[in-house]
């Protein structure tokens, strides 16, 4: 059995919920035929015991404690013996087929979520993929345990009934005609409990997407007093689920009951009829001990194929919302790259805008709206094809749609503006390719100055952070964000407002010690922060979506880049970040070890950085699937 989760989980077809589910069995086979053996092997020796006991029972009955006695009692021994091993084996087995069915699911899914960008978010609600992992990828496990169970009962279904039409032919027609109508009777409650199930599922996938949005927008709901409304509406879709669950219990009930009350009545038909016989010297003692057994035995079976039906119904809506989210066509990569790779150090230009990336500068992009330079950073990180069709991008003269997208992850990384940290060791939240030593996390941690960081983790580098970084201020997390993308090292990096959450005195030695790292390679940063400006190659200034001016900060501010009119503008927009700036030197501290200084300003820059995310997010819960789709918390 290998071991999980798997290096290739495939390329499952997407046709329907039944291909799905023989396309999973045909890549576990070998260990699914193996549990199905042991299935048949357990259950067959299950069969035959109340044979043999009968036929031991005759034989003391007639010649006492003889060889023949001995023997039957002997295999009657080994038989336990076998079947006790294979079932203990099986169920080892059945476990795995399921681990293996579910995890195989829950990676696919994974590695949807995490190759299809916004897309997703665009066609299914957080809570859809949330479940699927959750809750579907289970149940389309739970069939493949319960397949050898199944398979096993047929075979001992079929032994049983052979030994008692040799025995009766009326005691064997009430068992091959009695088991199948107890089965079928069974059968008339799974539709309809399958259309139940599909019905909480979907009440439940609301209910998720419903608690993740209210959660990602709590700050939000606060500002204006929204807690209560959004807090009924969670409660009402919590009651509909909760309704739509009794019905699901109510029809699973009904067949839990009949599982129990069909397969007894079925024994008492059988040995009434036994009795009689045996009274007419029609069955040996030992027969009707053997009639009894299988009739007490079957009724195993009859329980088996109904758990495989209930087991089949919920494995085939599980995989209905597993294959909804595997449809996703992810907004890059979809199409295999039909260019070469340019050759390294070559020019990164945004046609839309008309921004030239030359190679080994570093430079910085300054816009009056914020969300225009955004939009240019995120276009240089090709995140949907769909898009760069209008707004096109050119690696060394090559669009970077027509290349191939892992490769090109490996040299172009953006950051974003709003850090997404996940719970786990530090120096693996910031090594996210998993190749750094230690003294490269520690350049790292010192380029971003995020030394405070380590002092504020138990055991340091070593530490472990929580969920979303949360035990850290939002400077602090912006911080580890900044220092995970610069040990990416790419060719190519750019950075939306890596600096927004901290206070002046960071900012600067941040922009200087940025400046020195990368030097030589491509830098881009979205800021209009002068701070940064005053270390940069150049600055790019943005109107109307178009680079009007381009120079260093000095030339743009002193009037030798541009006209009089893009210049007034350019001081407009530095103008208000270098009056915020002041306002904390003034309040502050001089240096950001300062606690209580460095606190107050990472607060107030924090809420200023939500506050200009949060206007940006169409979707709250859109914050959980970028996470699954962000390898380096840079959007790579």
């Amino acid at each position: 059995m290998r071991s999980l989760p798997l290096p290739d989980p495939g390329t499952p077809p997407l046709r329907g919920p039944a291909t799905y589910l023989w396309w999973l069995a045909g890549r576990q086979w070998g260990i699914l035929t193996v549990s199905v053996l042991l299935g048949i092997v357990g259950f067959a020796c299950q069969a035959v015991l109340p044979l043999l006991t009968g036929r031991a029972i005759d034989q003391g009955l007639t010649q006492g404690f003889g060889p023949e006695l001995w023997s039957s009692t002997a295999l009657l021994a080994g038989l336990g013996v076998v079947s006790a091993a294979a079932n203990a084996v099986g169920h080892r087995y059945d476990v795995a087929n399921w681990l293996r069915a579910a995890f195989t699911s829950s990676q696919l899914v994974g590695r949807t979520a995490a190759r299809s960008g916004h897309a997703i978010t665009a066609e299914l609600p957080t809570g859809e993929v949330v479940s699927a992992v959750a809750n579907d990828a289970m149940r389309v496990g739970e069939v493949y345990a319960t397949a050898a169970r199944f398979l096993g009962s047929v075979v001992a279904y079929a032994v049983a009934a052979v030994f008692v039409l040799r025995v009766s032919v009326p005691l064997g027609l009430v068992v091959v005609l009695g088991l199948p109508t107890v089965a079928l009777v069974l059968g008339l409650l799974v539709r309809p409990l399958q259309r139940r199930q599909a019905s909480q599922r979907e009440a439940s996938g609301r209910l998720t997407t419903l608690g993740a949005d209210t959660v990602s927008g709590l700050r939000i709901l606060r500002g204006i007093g929204g807690e209560g409304v959004f807090t009924g509406r969670y409660r009402a879709q919590s009651q509909e689920v909760r309704r739509r669950g009794e019905h699901v219990a109510v029809t699973q009930s009904w067949l839990d009951a009949l599982q129990v009350l069909l397969p007894g009545a079925f024994v008492v038909v059988l040995l009434w009829l036994g009795a009689h016989m045996a009274l007419d010297g029609t069955l040996t003692p030992g027969e009707l001990v053997s009639v009894y057994g299988l009739a007490s035995f079957l009724s195993w079976p009859v329980q088996n194929a109904t758990q495989m039906i209930a087991a089949t119904t919920r494995a085939h809506v599980g995989a209905g919302k597993v294959i909804a989210v595997l449809r996703v066509v992810p907004a890059t990569g979809s199409r295999p790259g039909t260019a070469e790779m340019p050759p390294p150090h070559v020019p990164l230009v945004d046609e839309a805008s008309g921004l030239v990336l030359e190679p080994g500068r570093v430079v910085a992009l300054v816009a009056a709206d914020p969300d225009v330079s955004a939009a240019i950073a995120t276009r240089l990180g090709r995140f949907d094809d769909a898009a760069e069709a209008a707004t096109p991008v050119r690696l060394g003269g090559v669009l970077v749609s027509e290349l191939e997208k892992a490769p090109l992850r490996e040299r172009v990384v953006v950051a974003e503006a709003s850090p997404h940290l996940f719970s786990g060791p530090l120096s693996g939240e910031l090594d996210a390719r998993g190749d750094a030593g230690t003294e490269a996390l520690m350049d790292a941690v010192r380029a971003a100055d995020a030394h405070d960081v380590l002092d504020s983790v138990p055991d340091g580098i070593a530490g472990i952070l929580p969920e979303k970084g949360r035990s850290l201020s939002g400077g602090q997390r912006q911080r580890v964000a900044l220092a995970r993308a610069l040990l990416t090292a790419p060719e190519i990096l750019v950075l939306v407002e890596p600096t927004s959450a901290v206070d002046a005195h960071t900012e600067a030695r941040i922009a200087s010690r940025l400046a020195d790292v990368r030097r030589g390679l491509t830098t881009l940063v979205v800021t209009a922060s002068p701070l940064v400006l005053d270390h940069v190659d150049a600055v790019a200034f943005v109107e109307g979506g178009r680079v009007v001016a381009v120079g260093t900060h000095a030339d743009l501010l002193d009037g030798t880049v541009g006209d009089a009119r893009t210049r007034a503008a350019y001081r407009r927009v530095v103008g208000r970040r270098m009056d915020d700036e002041e306002d904390v030197v003034v309040g502050g501290a001089g240096d950001a070890s300062d606690g209580r200084a460095d606190d107050r300003a990472d607060d107030r820059a924090d809420d200023r950085a939500d506050d200009r995310a949060d206007d940006r997010a169409d979707d709250p819960a859109d914050h959980l699937t970028r996470s699954l789709a962000s390898g380096t918390g840079a959007r790579s």
